[in-house]
């Protein structure tokens, strides 16, 4: 590839990186004003990310625009971190969603989740009682279960909906506990349910309760978990492919560079 050609690829693409890098810092800064605590969390990370995306493009930037190899040569090491950082990820991503499915149950369009089901990296996250305190107060605001009574407004309306993992793990008992359902949000508890299953016990109809602490509940958090680390995977692998040709392009911006200077030494 080109001297010129090398140098003006970095330059737009470090350019472009700058400003996506400040729209994610903007984002983060929306986060923490305009959600509660549950996702305030995510905050630092969000604008840290943005920060790190931007210093990372400057360096690029200068160093394409004045052609300085030691500059170039910062940025392909940082950038090699990156595609590093990536590729162990996406792996470990792919290796800890490799188990756990739902179980399909008679008479209905959605799965169940038993937690036993999914790797030991999940159980050992959700079954930290900290862990599970935070994500069950997120659980509670998210006002998912209220919304079900809304939403399916009859009996056969709500038996044959399409329970989420989160609303069929966390919003009612699991089908084996056998209680009879009166509506979406309600289910009869003076009935004796025959299975073992701890978790016929906590479930109650209390909407800061329901089943927010049963292991069905942390299993359809799980199966969402999975799904999502899934999809960030995927988009890691390409964002991987993207990077190592941008990673080969600074190589020959940086290889120009270096001869520049040794001609007009």
């Amino acid at each position: 590839m080109g001297m010129g050609t090398s140098n003006f690829v970095i330059r737009w693409i470090n350019f472009l990186t700058m400003l996506l890098a400040i729209a994610v810092a903007i984002f983060g800064v929306w986060m923490s004003t305009h959600h509660d605590g549950c996702r305030k969390s995510l905050t630092l990370p969000v604008l840290g990310l943005g920060g790190f995306i931007f210093l990372v493009s400057m360096i690029g930037f200068l160093g394409a625009l004045k052609k300085n190899a030691i500059l170039l040569w910062i940025y392909l090491i940082l950038l090699c971190m990156i595609l590093v950082a990536i590729l162990v990820f996406t792996v470990l991503a792919f290796i800890i969603t490799n188990n756990g499915s739902g179980h399909n149950v008679s008479g209905l369009r959605y799965k169940e989740y038993q937690l036993k089901d999914y790797s030991s990296w999940f159980l050992k996250q959700l079954n930290n009682t900290d862990n599970w305190k935070r994500l069950k107060s997120c659980l509670v605001k998210s006002e998912d279960c209220n919304n079900l009574a809304k939403q399916y407004k009859t009996l056969k309306q709500y038996k044959m909906a399409k329970l989420t993992p989160i609303e069929a793990g966390c919003c009612r008992p699991p089908s084996e506990c056998g209680y009879p359902v009166v509506n979406a949000s309600y289910y009869d508890l003076s009935f004796h349910p025959v299975s073992s299953n701890e978790d016929c016990k906590l479930y109650k109809n209390s909407r800061v309760v329901k089943c927010y602490n049963c292991d069905s509940c942390k299993a359809g958090v799980a199966q969402y978990m999975k799904t999502e680390w899934r999809v960030v995977a995927i988009f890691n692998l390409a964002l991987f492919v993207v990077l190592s040709i941008i990673y080969f392009v600074g190589c020959c911006a940086r290889r120009n560079a270096g001869q520049t200077r040794q001609c007009k030494v």
